[in-house]
């Protein structure tokens, strides 16, 4: 384990108990927010606390999944408030305005016939957590609901970081090597498949194209 996360590590471990509730429920918030922050493998962490009694199980557990889903909804609304921009490409942020609308009306389809499911899986989607939960705004998807199944995913995902910090108990840090190398897996999972859409949309493009010329030449 690096130098810095060690040292965050040590020092969460000083607080009182109400300030290491609390300072794990905020890193389980900026996680989403944030992602480059190392969220998971310090609710791991959250579980060898747990493990020496020090704080509750189930108390870590609801608190860091509550945080969780208010990140995800905050990106959520960011979404939700950034989608009409990008349809009028009148954006305030630089990066959205080469955002396709034709993309965006395409994502929406596929938000409304998967998109509670995606959010619902998204905690064990390491790398695209950020990016469903902004599409998830953006195509607007039912608040309410969203935030239920986001809890829910939360939920389910913290119980198995805590639960593997609590069950391997002074060991935990060796979880963080697992973690990087299953969200390895996972976003090259989601290059590949960004990969083939790509290949497919361009394959397409270029039939279109080509059938178009045939007729013009006829």
């Amino acid at each position: 384990m690096e130098q810095h996360l060690l040292d965050i590590v040590e020092w969460i471990r000083l607080q009182p108990i109400l300030g290491i509730y609390l300072i794990l429920a905020l890193i389980a918030y900026l996680e989403n927010v944030v992602p480059p922050i190392p969220g998971d493998i310090l609710v791991v962490f959250g579980g060898y606390l747990a493990s020496e009694a020090i704080i509750s199980f189930w108390l870590v557990v609801v608190l860091t999944s509550v945080g969780s889903v208010l990140g995800f909804m905050t990106m959520y609304y960011f979404g939700y408030l950034v989608g009409d921009e990008i349809r009028t490409q009148r954006t305030r942020f630089w990066f959205l305005k080469y955002f396709d609308g034709e993309y965006l009306d395409k994502a929406e389809q596929w938000m409304y016939r998967w998109g509670q499911g995606v959010v619902l899986a998204n905690r064990f989607l390491a790398g695209a957590r950020s990016i469903i939960s902004i599409m998830a705004g953006v195509t607007r998807l039912n608040p309410r609901k969203t935030a239920t199944y986001a809890l829910a995913g939360a939920f389910a995902w913290n119980v198995i970081l805590i639960g593997a910090g609590w069950l391997i108990g002074d060991n935990w840090p060796a979880i963080e090597r697992y973690l990087n190398l299953y969200g390895g897996l996972i976003l090259s999972l989601i290059a590949a498949y960004l990969v083939f859409l790509g290949v497919r949309y361009a394959f397409r493009k270029w039939r279109s194209r080509d059938a178009k010329n045939n007729v013009d030449n006829n």
